[in-house]
């Protein structure tokens, strides 16, 4: 059975919830928080994971086996409760606010059932988190929820990631972080370089699991995903985990550390489109254009040599005014050595070009800037 498969079969579930009367687009909050106390019972079970990240009595064995009916949703639905309370803060993190909607108990037992019928040995050769990657992105492209925004297409992470060619001991950052594709995929580059860490000594291998990555994401539902997704990738961050929950056009980007290598794919449109107000007091070309506003961030909060790569619409490149004064700003701090065309339709509305700038903090004349 491979991935894809599996995907297709855990997809398949969410016509158990649409029975239940849980909303299209609920379909993998529900889903997922089910799925990830499952996925961590497998990675302990196959030692995947060193440890087991949830509580006792708040664990897969606790639902799965001797218990039924009303019993077995009250139950169900207290963990959850539980959970969001836990005195680890990621976990409380993971499930904060977390809440079922099943109302039938046999819905739940169903659930259960079929999690427990899937080839989790098939699974578990691609990771389990490739596959819960496989489910966010199943979502992304069949949904109407506007779950796209949140999600970058793998092929092209992977593609800018070999590009700009993240090392052990660098910090790497992604400040508009979604489901914490970019950070996952220079967490496998790095692994795939150095024997899955193998290469490492043991103070190394701390510093890629628990500081190495750095992402901010302003939805906590979004950043809910991204905390599951990079620890069924064995990344743990800090206190926060690896994805802090925030605004990097705001206070949470002011406070980010200078970074070796940035990728990312910031959002669109103005400040006042969505939460995400720029706020920020300390960049230098006022602008509502988030992209603009992104950019800057980005390439101030490079170390001297460092690299970014960002998906950016056509706008960034033309607009004049602060366009032209963030570009010209971004020309003098930085190498930007090449522009890839991507193909219409990948992000936004259908039409909008888009591209991808690779550039390198310091100039010829200045290779160590970092202003």
């Amino acid at each position: 059975m491979t991935n894809n498969d599996i995907v297709q079969k855990l997809w398949n579930l969410c016509d158990v919830l649409k029975d239940d009367g849980i909303n299209y687009s609920d379909y993998v909050s529900e889903l997922v928080q089910l799925l990830f106390i499952k996925m961590v019972h497998e990675n302990t079970e196959s030692g995947v994971l060193n440890k087991h990240f949830l509580p006792e009595g708040k664990r897969w064995p606790d639902i799965s086996e001797g218990k039924s009916g009303i019993a077995l949703l009250n139950y169900y639905k207290q963990m959850l409760l539980d959970l969001s309370k836990d005195s680890d803060p990621m976990i409380a993190a993971i499930y904060a606010e977390a809440q079922s909607s099943l109302r039938e108990p046999r819905h739940l037992e169903q659930l259960i059932k079929s999690l427990d019928q899937i080839d989790w040995f098939s699974a578990q050769k691609d990771g389990l988190g490739d596959l819960y990657e496989g489910l966010l992105e199943k979502n992304a492209t069949e949904t109407k929820s506007g779950a796209g925004q949140y999600f970058t297409p793998r092929e092209l992470i992977n593609s800018m990631v070999r590009c700009v060619k993240p090392q052990a001991g660098e910090l790497i950052q992604d400040p508009a972080a979604g489901t914490a594709g970019f950070l996952i995929a220079a967490d496998a580059y790095i692994k795939q370089q150095t024997d899955d860490l193998f290469d490492l000594d043991a103070k190394q291998k701390v510093f890629q699991r628990d500081h190495a990555f750095v992402g901010v994401e302003l939805v906590p539902k979004t950043r809910q995903m991204a905390l599951m997704n990079c620890l069924l990738h064995g990344m743990e961050g800090d206190d926060e985990g690896v994805i802090h929950q925030g605004n990097s056009l705001g206070e949470a980007g002011k406070n980010l550390p200078r970074a070796d290598v940035i990728l990312a794919n910031p959002p669109f449109g103005s400040s006042k489109g969505g939460n995400a107000a720029i706020t920020r007091d300390d960049l230098t070309y006022k602008t509502n254009n988030k992209q603009l506003a992104f950019l800057q961030h980005i390439y101030r909060n490079l170390k001297a040599g460092g690299r970014a790569a960002v998906v950016l619409p056509d706008n960034v490149l033309f607009e004049a005014g602060v366009g032209t004064d963030v570009r010209r700003d971004l020309m003098e701090k930085c190498t930007l050595h090449t522009i890839l065309r991507l193909p219409t339709g990948i992000f936004y509305a259908q039409g909008v070009k888009t591209n991808v700038l690779f550039f390198t903090k310091g100039t010829a004349a200045n290779p160590q800037q970092t202003e």
